[in-house]
């Protein structure tokens, strides 16, 4: 077992180093962006760009990306 989990923490190792290098410069928002359109999920993205799953969902929801709730609102038609 103890090989099993050297070779998941090096794998561990290698994401983070990817998620750096394609992330690389980018805003945390756009960052958030990208890994969570990648299949990461909040916790996960939180881990790797050292912030909290918090801040990743908050990310999301502001940008329309996460679970809302409730019915969505009835838009308003422009006035003529």
């Amino acid at each position: 077992m103890r090989a099993e989990e050297e070779v998941s923490q090096q794998l561990r190792r290698i994401v983070r180093l990817l998620t750096v290098i394609a992330t690389k410069g980018m805003s945390q928002k756009d960052q958030i962006t990208v890994l969570a359109s990648a299949g990461f999920q909040p916790k996960e993205i939180a881990d790797l760009l050292d912030t909290t799953p918090n801040t990743v969902s908050v990310t999301l929801y502001s940008l329309g990306r996460g679970k809302k709730r409730g019915k969505p609102k009835a838009q308003k038609e422009p006035a003529a």
